[in-house]
Parts: C-alpha cells; sequence; structure tokens
C-alpha cells in the first residue's frame, strides 16, 4: 500500500506536521530506505529543532522473496522495487530536493546480484543507492528514534525488526550529551554500548517456517525459539542485565509489523500514524494482541485495517522476533516507533551539512581577521 503524505511526525518534537515546500532558501532533504520488504521515501525540510516532511512514500515490495533460498534477488522482486523507485525518483525531482541519501540493506547485503541489481537501478531510474553496513544501519534507525527515549530510565534496547535482518542496539541513558536535540547528534557519536545483527527478519524467518493451519501454537513458537537461537549467546550487553531486571529499562520497537500490532492494540479502523508514533505497550498487552492475531487466518489478518494483505503472512513473524526479545530481555514498557532509519539519514544529513557550514563561518572568520 502506497504511504500518503498524509502526517509524518517531526521526529524532533513527535507532532504531525505537513505542509508544502518552503519558500526561499530553504534546503531540501530525502532520505530512501530500500529494504527487503519495503521501499520507504521522506521528503523534509530542517527547523530549529528537528525537520519538517513534506512528502513520504512507502511500498511493500518484497525484494528479498526467495532470496533464503537462491542466494539471488528474483527477476519480479527486483522489477517491483524498480517501479517504486521510480516513484520516488519522481518525488525528489519534484520537490527539489538538494541533498540525498539513499540506501539499500540486507537484501542487497546478502543477494549474490545485489551489486549488478543497483546498477540497473542507476541506469533506469537515476537514484545511487549505496549498501550499508549493519552497523551503520543499526547506528541510524536509533537516531532516528532518539526522541522516543525515556529520560528518567536507565537504559534502552531499541529493535529495528526489518524483512531480512534485525538490528538490535542498547542504549546508556546516563550518557553524556543526550540532552543534545536530535538533530545536532551525528549518528556516529551515538551512546550505543553493545549492538547487535542478526541476519533473521520477517521475510525470511516466514519463508523459513511456513504457516501451519494445523498446530499454530507450535508454529510460533519455533520462529520464537528460532530468533532466540541467534541472540541468546550474545554477550556483550550483559552488563545491562542487572539493569533491566531491576525494572529501569525500556524497549523501543521499531518495524512495519510492530506498527500493525500497536494498530490492532488500538482497534483502529484505518492506520492512524499520530496514534501509532510513540504509543507505549506493557508485555502483557503485546503478548495479548499476539495472541487475538494467531486466532486468525491469513485472509483475516489481511482484513485488518492496520495489517492488510501486504503483511498479512510477515505478522506474526514480526511478532515471533518481538517475544524472543522480550523473553530474552525481559521488561514491562515497549515504545512502538513508526519512525527510524530514513529519519536518522535526514537527521544525519542535515548534521554533516551543519557542520560544514560552522567550519565555513570558522574559516571565514580567520580570514577576516
Amino acid at each position: 500500500m502506497d504511504e500518503a503524505p498524509g502526517a509524518p511526525v517531526d521526529p524532533a518534537h513527535g507532532r504531525a506536521e505537513v505542509r508544502g515546500r518552503p519558500s526561499g532558501e530553504t534546503p531540501i532533504y530525502a532520505a530512501l530506505d530500500l529494504g527487503t520488504n519495503n521501499c520507504r521515501l521522506l521528503i523534509a525540510a530542517p527547523t530549529a529543532r528537528g525537520f519538517r516532511i513534506i512528502d513520504a512514500f512507502s511500498r511493500i515490495v518484497r525484494l528479498g522473496e526467495g532470496l533464503s533460498r537462491s542466494g539471488r534477488l528474483g527477476e519480479a522482486a527486483m522489477e517491483r522495487a524498480i517501479g517504486a523507485l521510480r516513484i520516488c525518483a519522481a518525488k525528489i525531482g519534484r520537490r527539489g530536493a538538494s541533498r540525498v541519501s539513499a540506501v539499500a540493506t540486507q537484501a542487497c547485503r546478502s543477494a549474490a546480484n545485489g551489486p549488478w541489481f543497483l546498477e540497473q537501478v542507476a541506469e533506469r531510474t537515476g537514484l545511487r543507492l549505496s549498501i550499508i553496513s549493519p552497523r551503520e544501519e543499526a547506528q541510524l534507525s536509533v537516531a532516528g528514534c532518539l526522541s522516543l527515549l525515556d529520560r528518567n530510565a536507565r537504559a534502552a534496547l531499541v529493535v529495528d525488526v526489518g524483512g531480512g535482518s534485525t538490528e538490535m542496539s542498547w542504549i546508556d541513558l546516563a550518557a553524556r550529551g543526550l540532552e543534545v536535540a536530535p538533530r545536532r547528534m551525528a549518528h556516529g557519536n551515538l551512546p550505543i554500548k553493545a549492538w547487535l545483527s542478526v541476519p533473521i527478519g520477517v521475510v525470511t524467518l516466514a519463508e523459513r517456517f511456513p504457516e501451519s493451519v494445523h498446530d499454530g501454537a507450535a508454529w510460533f513458537r519455533s520462529m520464537v525459539e528460532a530468533m532466540k537461537g541467534r541472540i541468546g549467546a550474545f554477550s556483550r550487553a550483559d552488563d545491562f542485565r542487572a539493569i533491566f531486571a531491576a525494572g529501569g529499562a525500556h524497549l523501543v520497537g521499531t518495524s512495519g509489523a510492530i506498527t500493525s500490532l500497536a494498530g490492532l492494540h488500538l482497534g483502529l479502523a484505518r492506520y492512524d500514524r499520530a496514534r501509532v508514533d510513540g504509543l507505549w505497550m506493557t508485555r502483557a498487552e503485546c503478548d495479548a494482541v499476539t495472541s487475538r492475531l494467531a486466532g486468525l487466518s491469513v485472509a483475516e489478518r489481511a482484513a485488518q485495517p492496520c495489517i492488510g494483505p501486504g503483511r498479512a503472512d510477515l505478522v506474526m513473524a514480526g511478532a515471533a522476533i518481538l517475544r524472543a526479545v522480550q523473553e530474552l530481555w525481559p521488561c514491562e514498557r515497549v515504545r512502538v516507533a513508526d519512525r527510524g532509519l530514513r529519519e536518522g539519514l535526514l537527521l544525519s544529513l542535515m548534521s554533516e551539512d551543519r557542520r560544514g557550514r560552522s567550519r565555513r563561518k570558522s574559516l571565514n572568520r580567520g580570514v577576516a581577521r
């Protein structure tokens, strides 16, 4: 489903704000994220404390469909992605974006023909996408979610569930500098004390475990255990375990699957980003909505307004990944994020430009003297 400009949220303020293109010389920035499942675009103009969204686009393209079995991107999947990217290129051109950051993640990282596909993208759309590393993907997701962190907590775990991978970042909320506005913080300076990237996302997990209509509980449990098996041995975040055990931490969940769970929890008649983004859910509420979903068929899930046919066969995999994280890193609260990598890209671009302007001013002052 395409994402209308609707009411994207300014990550620095947590408010929905959509306007036309600003007048004058205000620079326009664009951030494009081509993932294993989705193609997403944000176009924004900077403000004093963050940025203002002026256009947005999102489409499920399933670029990574069948990749876990073949090791290659399929022809139909690549055509779907190129079709969405053409729309993105047109929007970027219409809005006059002067700075564009376009990235590809796990599907293009792992596919044998990923680099070739990106050459085709450049030739057919004019967009030049860079494949980013799992570490940079985790940093950007955290940068995009900074304003959702509860500064009264001692730690947070940001969980970015993608189509082909899951990034987990442990944040020290007592670190100095967190009071700085997100726009002023480069993603390389974030207080991430440990991070883990697992090459399992909703598409790869769902393909590995085809849904069983005969024993849904066992099928769901198999997905949970598969994910736990990949993250359970990770020890570099063990310093945070006492904080979690004492109730001093919370999760931030960013993914289409997790926002779908939140929409179902709220009983929304249609998806409303303003109500979902920043929502707090308890562990019990997450378990309850997962149980409700488990009782629905794929067709019944597709009929849910906050899920739809594009995610109907993937949302339970997303719920399983969230359940695995909650069982290994138990805490009472989860904050739902309808933001992440794209917002991090925008903030990073604006931070780079800000530093560049500061350097030029310093040089000019030196020349004047």
